[in-house]
């Protein structure tokens, strides 16, 4: 395959990969076996390198995810996705919108597999049902339904949890790490909404909590513990599109937050802390 036409489609065949399987270990083994398949083929009919790269890629991602349901009924307390980097320094460019973000890929991932694939190739790229449907082993008729269902849950979920802009994060996030570096307890209570969430994913891999914690005060005190007591420094990071909170201890990450702010308070903290799905970053 030319290397200009593979590196022009390459992230959209990532970022397809990435969003069906909240993995970028798991994406990346699919954009390898993308390249192998896409040299050895006859390409001379194909119309759209873009659709027919991206399609093959979901055909893979959608053998892996049926088997990746099963692995993560098994696994150590709350599943995150693993982080994608999406600032300017990041190794992978990929098509970015909020279906990269943590909270959305948490809403796919409450899909079922052919309704997370209908979506992702109809709705993020704009790939036709007739191609859908080759992947899915269905009709057109049904993929389309298929997508139906999934628009309808995100939709839901957008409309539930509003984005913040980016400006109102970085300051919420800006008062919430000098909070956290000062074990500042009374400031984080004031920046959590009093039914805010906390979910750790520690893959049993590391002290995490293994349910969820609800309520300011609680999440507060757990925050401006963990912070002081085991980390040196929180530094901002781009993931998924949006500003998140590396904690760092001698330069290795030790956790990150990514947080759902609405009103100007943080509603929902993801701590990511399986070192597995930190390696990458």
């Amino acid at each position: 395959m030319d290397d200009l036409d593979w590196e022009a489609h390459r992230p959209a065949v990532f970022g397809a990969a990435y969003r069906l399987l909240g993995s970028v270990a798991e994406a990346e083994d699919v954009v390898q076996d993308v390249w192998l398949r896409a040299a050895a083929a006859d390409r001379s009919g194909i119309a759209d390198p873009r659709a027919w790269l991206v399609t093959i890629g979901a055909r893979l991602a959608y053998n892996v995810l049926k088997s990746a349901r099963v692995r993560r009924e098994e696994y150590t307390g709350p599943w995150l996705p693993e982080p994608l980097p999406t600032g300017p320094d990041a190794a992978e460019q990929v098509i970015v919108d909020d279906s990269v973000g943590t909270a959305m890929l948490l809403v796919m991932e409450e899909l079922t597999p052919p309704e997370r694939v209908a979506f992702v190739l109809h709705d993020v790229f704009d790939i036709p049902f007739d191609q859908v449907a080759g992947v899915l082993g269905k009709s057109p008729v049904a993929s389309r339904k298929l997508a139906s269902r999934a628009r309808a849950r995100v939709a839901a979920a957008r409309g539930e949890h509003p984005t913040a802009s980016r400006a109102e994060r970085r300051r919420v996030l800006t008062a919430f790490r000098a909070a956290a570096e000062g074990g500042d307890f009374e400031r984080l209570v004031g920046l959590l909404h009093p039914d805010a969430v906390y979910i750790a994913d520690g893959g049993g891999k590391t002290i995490a909590s293994r349910r969820p914690i609800t309520g300011a005060e609680r999440i507060a005190r757990l925050l401006s513990r963990t912070a002081t007591h085991r980390g040196d420094r929180i530094a901002f990071i781009e993931i998924g599109g949006a500003l998140a909170l590396a904690t760092y201890r001698d330069d290795r990450i030790l956790w990150l937050d990514t947080v759902e702010i609405e009103n100007g308070r943080i509603t929902t903290v993801h701590r990511l802390a399986n070192p597995e799905k930190l390696t990458h970053l």
